[in-house]
Protein backbone atom coordinates (compact mmCIF):
# COMPACT_ATOMS: atom_id res chain seq x y z
CA UNK A 1 0.00 0.00 0.00
CA UNK A 2 2.84 2.38 0.69
CA UNK A 3 4.25 1.86 -2.78
CA UNK A 4 0.84 2.37 -4.34
CA UNK A 5 -0.37 5.41 -2.47
CA UNK A 6 2.77 6.99 -0.95
CA UNK A 7 1.93 9.65 1.62
CA UNK A 8 -1.72 10.35 2.25
CA UNK A 9 -2.81 13.85 3.27
CA UNK A 10 -5.38 13.81 6.08
CA UNK A 11 -7.87 16.68 6.10
CA UNK A 12 -11.54 15.76 6.29
CA UNK A 13 -14.64 16.35 8.39
CA UNK A 14 -17.76 14.22 8.91
CA UNK A 15 -21.12 15.57 7.75
CA UNK A 16 -24.72 14.42 8.07
CA UNK A 17 -27.28 14.76 5.29
CA UNK A 18 -30.19 14.57 7.72
CA UNK A 19 -33.20 13.57 5.66
CA UNK A 20 -31.89 15.59 2.72
CA UNK A 21 -31.72 14.89 -0.97
CA UNK A 22 -28.10 13.74 -1.29
CA UNK A 23 -27.84 15.01 -4.87
CA UNK A 24 -28.58 18.55 -3.75
CA UNK A 25 -26.98 18.34 -0.30
CA UNK A 26 -29.90 20.25 1.17
CA UNK A 27 -29.97 20.66 4.95
CA UNK A 28 -26.33 19.60 5.21
CA UNK A 29 -25.25 19.54 8.86
CA UNK A 30 -21.72 19.38 10.19
CA UNK A 31 -21.19 16.75 12.89
CA UNK A 32 -17.51 17.15 13.80
CA UNK A 33 -15.43 20.23 14.43
CA UNK A 34 -11.99 18.99 15.45
CA UNK A 35 -8.71 19.95 13.73
CA UNK A 36 -7.39 17.52 11.14
CA UNK A 37 -8.77 14.19 10.01
CA UNK A 38 -12.35 13.14 10.82
CA UNK A 39 -13.31 10.63 8.13
CA UNK A 40 -13.94 7.01 7.14
CA UNK A 41 -17.41 7.27 8.71
CA UNK A 42 -19.92 4.43 8.42
CA UNK A 43 -23.35 4.10 9.99
CA UNK A 44 -25.17 1.42 11.93
CA UNK A 45 -28.80 0.57 11.30
CA UNK A 46 -29.89 2.47 14.41
CA UNK A 47 -28.05 5.58 13.18
CA UNK A 48 -24.93 5.43 15.34
CA UNK A 49 -21.77 6.36 13.44
CA UNK A 50 -18.27 4.91 13.73
CA UNK A 51 -15.36 6.89 12.27
CA UNK A 52 -11.63 7.60 12.28
CA UNK A 53 -10.13 10.73 13.84
CA UNK A 54 -6.78 12.23 14.88
CA UNK A 55 -8.40 14.60 17.39
CA UNK A 56 -6.36 13.19 20.29
CA UNK A 57 -3.04 13.20 18.44
CA UNK A 58 -3.23 9.69 17.01
CA UNK A 59 -5.31 7.86 14.42
CA UNK A 60 -8.05 6.25 16.50
CA UNK A 61 -11.61 4.97 16.12
CA UNK A 62 -14.59 6.77 17.66
CA UNK A 63 -18.34 6.39 17.63
CA UNK A 64 -21.13 8.95 18.03
CA UNK A 65 -24.86 9.36 17.67
CA UNK A 66 -26.28 10.34 14.31
CA UNK A 67 -26.58 13.96 15.49
CA UNK A 68 -22.92 14.15 16.57
CA UNK A 69 -23.52 13.76 20.31
CA UNK A 70 -22.14 11.13 22.71
CA UNK A 71 -18.69 10.83 21.09
CA UNK A 72 -16.77 7.85 22.47
CA UNK A 73 -13.17 6.86 21.78
CA UNK A 74 -12.99 3.11 21.13
CA UNK A 75 -9.28 2.41 20.49
CA UNK A 76 -6.34 3.45 22.65
CA UNK A 77 -3.02 2.41 21.14
CA UNK A 78 -0.32 4.12 19.05
CA UNK A 79 -0.74 3.39 15.34
CA UNK A 80 -3.06 3.85 12.39
CA UNK A 81 -6.38 2.35 13.53
CA UNK A 82 -9.20 3.18 11.11
CA UNK A 83 -11.57 2.18 8.33
CA UNK A 84 -14.23 0.80 10.71
CA UNK A 85 -17.48 -0.95 9.81
CA UNK A 86 -20.21 -2.34 12.03
CA UNK A 87 -21.42 -5.90 11.69
CA UNK A 88 -25.00 -6.23 10.45
CA UNK A 89 -26.27 -6.79 14.00
CA UNK A 90 -24.30 -3.77 15.23
CA UNK A 91 -22.54 -5.71 17.97
CA UNK A 92 -19.04 -5.73 16.49
CA UNK A 93 -16.68 -3.47 14.57
CA UNK A 94 -14.06 -4.57 12.07
CA UNK A 95 -11.15 -2.28 11.17
CA UNK A 96 -7.59 -2.10 9.87
CA UNK A 97 -4.67 -1.09 12.01
CA UNK A 98 -1.31 -1.88 13.47
CA UNK A 99 -0.06 -1.12 16.99
CA UNK A 100 3.35 0.57 16.88
CA UNK A 101 5.95 -0.05 19.58
CA UNK A 102 8.25 2.76 20.75
CA UNK A 103 11.06 3.29 18.26
CA UNK A 104 11.95 4.91 14.91
CA UNK A 105 8.80 3.74 13.12
CA UNK A 106 6.50 5.21 15.76
CA UNK A 107 8.53 8.44 15.81
CA UNK A 108 8.23 8.72 12.01
CA UNK A 109 4.50 8.00 12.15
CA UNK A 110 3.91 10.70 14.78
CA UNK A 111 6.05 13.25 12.91
CA UNK A 112 4.09 12.73 9.70
CA UNK A 113 0.77 12.83 11.54
CA UNK A 114 1.65 16.24 13.00
CA UNK A 115 1.95 17.47 9.39
CA UNK A 116 -1.38 15.89 8.42
CA UNK A 117 0.27 13.00 6.58
CA UNK A 118 0.35 9.23 6.83
CA UNK A 119 2.58 6.67 5.14
CA UNK A 120 0.58 3.40 4.94
CA UNK A 121 2.73 0.31 5.46
CA UNK A 122 1.96 -3.02 7.08
CA UNK A 123 -1.62 -3.29 8.32
CA UNK A 124 -3.70 -6.11 9.78
CA UNK A 125 -7.41 -6.72 10.32
CA UNK A 126 -8.92 -6.47 13.81
CA UNK A 127 -12.34 -6.97 15.38
CA UNK A 128 -13.74 -5.51 18.61
CA UNK A 129 -17.08 -5.25 20.34
CA UNK A 130 -19.11 -2.15 19.53
CA UNK A 131 -17.94 -0.45 22.75
CA UNK A 132 -14.25 -1.09 21.98
CA UNK A 133 -13.87 -4.07 24.31
CA UNK A 134 -12.58 -7.55 23.46
CA UNK A 135 -10.16 -6.34 20.80
CA UNK A 136 -8.66 -9.24 18.84
CA UNK A 137 -6.41 -9.56 15.81
CA UNK A 138 -7.83 -11.50 12.85
CA UNK A 139 -4.95 -11.50 10.31
CA UNK A 140 -1.20 -11.85 10.76
CA UNK A 141 -0.07 -11.53 7.15
CA UNK A 142 2.70 -8.97 7.60
CA UNK A 143 1.61 -6.88 4.61
CA UNK A 144 -0.97 -4.19 3.83
CA UNK A 145 -4.39 -5.64 4.62
CA UNK A 146 -7.18 -3.09 4.77
CA UNK A 147 -10.79 -2.14 3.83
CA UNK A 148 -12.46 -4.94 5.83
CA UNK A 149 -16.20 -5.61 5.75
CA UNK A 150 -18.33 -8.25 7.49
CA UNK A 151 -20.38 -10.79 5.60
CA UNK A 152 -24.09 -10.28 6.40
CA UNK A 153 -24.08 -13.21 8.86
CA UNK A 154 -21.06 -11.76 10.69
CA UNK A 155 -19.03 -14.97 10.54
CA UNK A 156 -16.47 -13.86 7.95
CA UNK A 157 -14.67 -10.75 6.75
CA UNK A 158 -13.74 -9.64 3.24
CA UNK A 159 -10.76 -7.34 2.84
CA UNK A 160 -8.03 -6.25 0.43
CA UNK A 161 -4.39 -7.29 0.77
CA UNK A 162 -1.13 -7.44 -1.16
CA UNK A 163 0.34 -10.26 0.91
CA UNK A 164 0.78 -12.68 -2.00
CA UNK A 165 2.65 -10.19 -4.20
CA UNK A 166 6.40 -9.99 -3.41
CA UNK A 167 6.48 -6.47 -4.89
CA UNK A 168 3.51 -5.38 -2.80
CA UNK A 169 1.63 -3.75 -5.68
CA UNK A 170 -1.06 -6.27 -6.56
CA UNK A 171 -3.99 -5.99 -4.16
CA UNK A 172 -6.59 -8.75 -4.25
CA UNK A 173 -9.74 -9.42 -2.25
CA UNK A 174 -9.67 -12.15 0.38
CA UNK A 175 -12.10 -13.64 2.87
CA UNK A 176 -11.33 -14.95 6.34
CA UNK A 177 -13.32 -16.26 9.29
CA UNK A 178 -13.59 -13.92 12.27
CA UNK A 179 -11.43 -16.29 14.29
CA UNK A 180 -8.56 -15.81 11.79
CA UNK A 181 -8.83 -19.21 10.11
CA UNK A 182 -9.84 -20.30 6.62
CA UNK A 183 -8.41 -17.48 4.52
CA UNK A 184 -9.60 -17.66 0.91
CA UNK A 185 -8.63 -15.60 -2.15
CA UNK A 186 -11.63 -14.13 -3.97
CA UNK A 187 -10.22 -12.13 -6.93
CA UNK A 188 -7.49 -13.00 -9.44
CA UNK A 189 -6.59 -9.83 -11.29
CA UNK A 190 -3.02 -8.55 -11.90
CA UNK A 191 -3.71 -5.02 -10.66
CA UNK A 192 -5.75 -3.48 -7.83
CA UNK A 193 -8.94 -4.94 -6.34
CA UNK A 194 -10.17 -3.51 -3.06
CA UNK A 195 -12.83 -1.90 -0.87
CA UNK A 196 -15.23 -4.87 -1.01
CA UNK A 197 -18.75 -4.72 0.45
CA UNK A 198 -21.66 -7.15 0.46
CA UNK A 199 -25.27 -6.31 -0.23
CA UNK A 200 -27.41 -6.74 2.92
CA UNK A 201 -28.86 -10.00 1.59
CA UNK A 202 -25.38 -11.37 0.81
CA UNK A 203 -26.24 -12.05 -2.82
CA UNK A 204 -23.88 -9.49 -4.34
CA UNK A 205 -20.42 -8.10 -3.73
CA UNK A 206 -19.27 -4.66 -4.89
CA UNK A 207 -15.66 -3.52 -5.06
CA UNK A 208 -13.24 -1.07 -6.69
CA UNK A 209 -10.74 -2.24 -9.29
CA UNK A 210 -8.17 -1.10 -11.85
CA UNK A 211 -9.23 -3.89 -14.21
CA UNK A 212 -10.47 -2.90 -17.68
CA UNK A 213 -8.81 0.51 -17.27
CA UNK A 214 -8.51 2.89 -20.21
CA UNK A 215 -5.26 4.23 -18.81
CA UNK A 216 -3.02 3.01 -15.96
CA UNK A 217 -4.45 3.88 -12.57
CA UNK A 218 -8.09 4.19 -13.64
CA UNK A 219 -10.30 2.86 -10.85
CA UNK A 220 -13.92 1.87 -11.38
CA UNK A 221 -16.64 0.15 -9.39
CA UNK A 222 -17.67 -3.44 -10.15
CA UNK A 223 -20.46 -5.65 -8.85
CA UNK A 224 -20.76 -9.43 -9.03
CA UNK A 225 -23.19 -12.12 -7.92
CA UNK A 226 -21.97 -14.00 -4.86
CA UNK A 227 -22.19 -17.77 -5.06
Amino acid sequence: MAGLFGLLALATEVFDDGSADLAGLANLRRLTDSPGYDAEATIRRDGRIVFTSVRDGDMEIYSMNGDGTDVRRLTHRPGPDGGPFYSADGRHIVFRGRPLAPGPELDDYKALLRDGLWRPTSLEIFVMDEDGSHLRQVTSLGHASFAPFFTPDGTRIVFASNYQDPKGRDFEIYMIKVDGTGIERITYNPSFDGFPMFSPDGRRIVFASNRMDQKPGDTNVFIADWK
